[in-house]
């Protein structure tokens, strides 16, 4: 399996309700963004993708939460913010993204600071 990561990252606040603890107030974070996609074989041009077009995707997608109050945001709603939820609809974004292409989405890891992170993958 070949795989290709880009690794992105966005600015954010949000607030984790019903956890305990400092998480529960308004607090904000440097996110970092790690998206793999792979698949078994190279294309014709000897790669697994252009890398430019998943950063293009990537980009695409955090533009919507970067510098945003997330628990605001539609696509959490009902649900706490959290790196592992965060890492979910990024999967499920960029899954809409690949659709047509040879690779498929393999994981996202969210790093909330340079020791905490989540990451899906189904």
């Amino acid at each position: 399996m070949f795989e290709v990561t880009i690794i992105k990252s966005f600015s954010a606040a949000h607030l984790l309700a019903e956890i305990g603890g400092k998480c529960e107030e308004l607090h904000g974070h440097n996110f970092k963004v790690e998206v793999t996609v792979g698949a078994p074989k190279l294309n014709a041009e000897g790669i697994l993708i252009d890398f430019r077009l998943v950063k293009k995707w990537l980009k695409d997608i955090l533009d919507e939460m970067d510098h945003q109050h997330l628990n605001d945001l539609p696509f959490f709603a009902g649900k706490n913010p959290s790196s592992e939820n965060i890492a979910y609809i990024v999967y499920k974004a960029m899954q809409t993204k690949v659709k047509g292409e040879e690779v498929k989405v393999l994981r996202v890891k969210v790093w909330e600071s340079e020791n905490a992170a989540g990451m899906y993958e189904e």
